[in-house]
């Protein structure tokens, strides 16, 4: 198992990667004068960083999806339906970030995303929703929570 911390820096760069993201995204629609057609460059750029990370980094997933080794131990159909639309709410996020952003700004757009993943990641957290390890809400983190949605607030006033 991988330290904390290595966690921790991988998804403090994913968090630096979404304003980042946004910034570009919301460029491109306004150049091309398209929010959708700026998501779909977006989808295909991104379909093509993960099948090439896929290729180089994954080959239990390369042999899943050719259908030998493990492929045959797996039972596609006894994955619950609504696990693989997580898609939906990443495109969802792409399109409204793009035609938000340079309208609303960038930091008030994402600040709102991440009110958003707040509430989200307390509610899944705290009932151990789709899956997901169970953290109870406690005094510390309900203080942490409020501090955290008072940021949010502190930082898209004017």
């Amino acid at each position: 198992m991988r330290s904390p911390y290595f966690f921790a820096a991988l998804m403090f760069l994913a968090g630096l990667g979404i304003p980042t993201m946004a910034a570009l995204n919301a460029g491109l629609g306004l150049r091309l004068q398209s929010t959708v057609l700026a998501a779909t460059i977006f989808f295909i750029v991104a379909l093509f960083t993960t099948v090439v990370f896929m290729v180089c980094f994954d080959s239990l997933a390369l042999s899943k999806l050719s259908g030998s080794g493990m492929a045959k131990a797996i039972h596609w159909h006894s994955i619950p339906w609504y696990f693989y639309f997580g898609g939906i709410f990443v495109a969802y996020y792409v399109l409204s970030i793009t035609w938000v952003a340079p309208r609303f700004g960038i930091a008030n757009a994402v600040s709102f995303v991440l009110l958003g993943q707040i509430i989200a990641m307390s509610i899944i957290d705290h009932y151990g929703l789709l899956g997901a390890q169970q953290y109870v809400i406690n005094i510390q983190r309900g203080i942490g929570l409020i501090l955290m949605t008072t940021g949010v607030f502190m930082v898209v006033s004017r």
